[in-house]
């Protein structure tokens, strides 16, 4: 974005450096035993526009540290926004009195010095924009035009989308890690609104996202995907009452995997909240199925040499052949379980589900054909999720699949199961791979769940 850098000078790095360096040393000085800091800066672009009219363009600039002091297992945090001599130790002072008031916890304290990163590569997660605000408002209205005029029936829109930030962390320990890590991130989404018979509308959307804005899909064909998906919803219907295969399209099917992420990760788990507690080891998937984190994939958003508590990443199989191996664990996280961390202090990294029996040719279409029967899910509404039992109820949107093709569209449906159950059950994972976010997922093909319709 033009005139918005994160990109910093190496006179605003070193000033940084100075910054958390003396956070440090305060909270030594005052007697902690240990103490960790990071500081963050992000700056970012908002803009609408609806029926070829602005409607909104925000832009953001935020910039923090925050500080956790350790008091023999005793552990204070405060954070700041002002970089000046006096806030910091006035933060400092703050986390070393809660410090010194709270609980012992024997799981606190730095990670083991062994496991901090040694190396930072730079895995081209930082991009910036060469646009003016101006010419990505264009961007924005290029796309909802794209909708627009794509068919008479497209009559309105809820508007198009831009999100654009910029990012910069540094976090440094006592124990002498120092390390920094710029990411960006950019977005553009379309929201049309079809008219159908009876006056009857319906509305559906498409967006792209990358960390290098070069690398979004054009305009044009996010507003002509968003207003075929549109289209097509008219005349949606319910279906009947019963069990049925379920596909979920390749965006929808990214939501299963962040739920399989949830529940396996150290907050959730020690706390006793999740359905996959003490099932290390145990086949929870299908034995065709792998799942991978991988933290060093060059130009992937979630890359990165290090964790949010410096800890080196490293690229592993939390399931192998079906089978439960790893967890998502931050180090006290793993401390509380009798663990070790696995890296993850802040999440997944780029996070993705293969199959080994999925074919270059296993497209949407195929694997349409391939369920014969069943509900094709697009959407879902609502956040009916029990982590702590695995089950599962949403509402859902999609269309409604015989003899291996769509018959028409369906609403006002509710899809129902258990995630291990339905885990357990997955038939296929197509090749129409699509990555949001840190996660890549293809469409996935459940062998049956509970519909409630009429």
């Amino acid at each position: 974005m033009v005139n918005s850098s994160t990109s910093l000078s190496e006179n605003d790095r070193n000033y940084l450096r100075e910054v958390i360096s003396r956070a440090l040393k305060d909270a030594v000085d005052l007697g902690a035993s240990d103490a960790v800091a990071s500081i963050s800066e992000s700056k970012g672009l908002s803009v609408s526009v609806r029926k070829n009219d602005i409607d909104t363009i925000e832009h953001t600039h935020d910039r923090s540290l925050s500080l956790v002091v350790f008091n023999g297992k005793r552990s204070g945090s405060s954070f700041t926004s002002d970089f000046s001599i006096e806030s910091i130790k006035k933060t400092v002072e703050a986390a070393f009195y809660i410090a010194k008031h709270t609980a012992i916890d024997n799981a606190s304290g730095l990670p083991e010095s062994n496991l901090l990163a040694q190396e930072q590569k730079d895995f081209d997660v930082y991009h910036q924009w060469d646009k003016t605000t101006e010419e990505i408002i264009d961007i924005a209205k290029i796309s909802e035009c794209s909708a627009m005029g794509f068919n008479d029936k497209i009559t309105n829109t809820d508007g198009s989308f831009i999100d654009c930030e910029e990012s910069y962390s540094l976090i440094s320990n006592t124990l002498g890690f120092c390390g920094d890590h710029y990411y960006s991130d950019y977005s553009l989404s379309v929201v049309p609104i079809a008219s159908g018979k009876n006056g009857s509308m319906q509305r559906d959307f498409w967006c792209t996202n990358n960390c290098n804005p070069t690398k979004l899909l054009d305009p044009v064909v996010v507003g002509r995907v968003a207003a075929e998906r549109a289209l097509s919803r008219i005349d949606a219907r319910r279906i009947p009452t019963g069990k049925y295969p379920v596909l979920f399209e390749a965006p929808v099917a990214l939501g299963l995997i962040g739920s399989f992420a949830q529940a396996s990760s150290g907050n959730n788990l020690y706390r006793k909240s999740s359905f996959l507690v003490d099932a290390l080891g145990r086949k929870i998937f299908p034995d065709f199925i792998d799942i991978v984190d991988d933290p060093h994939i060059y130009g992937e958003i979630g890359s990165s040499s290090f964790d949010s508590e410096g800890v080196a990443t490293k690229k592993r199989k939390v399931v192998s052949g079906g089978i439960l191996e790893g967890y998502f664990l931050s180090t006290y996280t793993a401390r509380k379980l009798d663990m070790f961390t696995t890296g993850n202090a802040g999440g997944s990294h780029n996070l993705y589900i293969n199959s080994q029996r999925t074919l270059e040719e296993d497209s949407l279409d195929t694997m349409i054909k391939r369920m014969d029967k069943g509900l094709l899910v697009t959407e879902l509404i609502g956040q009916g999720i029990n982590y702590v039992t695995g089950d599962y109820s949403r509402g859902a949107f999609g269309y409604w699949v015989e003899n291996g093709k769509i018959q028409h569209a369906v609403q006002e449906v509710t899809i129902a199961g258990n995630l291990l159950d339905m885990f357990s059950k997955i038939v296929a994972v197509g090749s129409d791979k699509i990555t949001r976010g840190n996660k890549t997922s293809g469409s996935i093909l459940i062998e049956n769940m509970s519909i409630a319709g009429y």
